[in-house]
């Protein structure tokens, strides 16, 4: 655990895995684990996973082999912040089908690119709830 997660009594996990699409069942899988620990109800859990899994299919690189993906997770006060940072170095543009689905997910979304690919932050809090809660994208 990190020393602000420590601080601000967070709990933090991080996963890196290949930028490989065979590889997206393990972070689905632990964004929901992690969702649940959260007392979040099993539609919200459902909803949280669905958004990692397209915000990571929206990072993969152009092979299998551009890099990896690296899905950092923080857990407190209510509040699962799903940061996810792949070899991707455009996103698609905002008004498209995937940016629908994260919108509608989650309670927000922030992206950016840099040198190194792209991010996209999922934070989704239990008072929030997932659809229609409010949204900010950065870019």
């Amino acid at each position: 655990m990190s020393e602000s997660a420590r601080d601000t009594g967070s709990d933090m996990v991080e996963l890196r895995v290949p930028a490989d699409p065979a590889y997206l069942t393990v972070v689905r899988t632990a964004s929901a684990g992690l969702a649940a620990r959260l007392d979040l109800t099993l539609d919200e859990i459902e909803d949280l996973r669905i958004a990692v899994d397209e915000a990571c299919t929206l990072l993969l690189g152009p092979s299998p082999d551009s890099g990896d993906l690296t899905a950092t997770f923080r857990l407190g006060d209510g509040t699962l912040e799903v940061e996810v940072r792949g070899p991707a170095h455009e996103l698609p543009e905002r008004s498209s089908f995937a940016w629908a689905v994260l919108e509608a997910l989650v309670g927000e979304v922030f992206t950016g690119t840099s040198a190194d690919g792209a991010w996209i932050v999922l934070r989704h809090s239990r008072s929030s709830g997932g659809a229609g809660g409010p949204t900010t994208g950065l870019g």
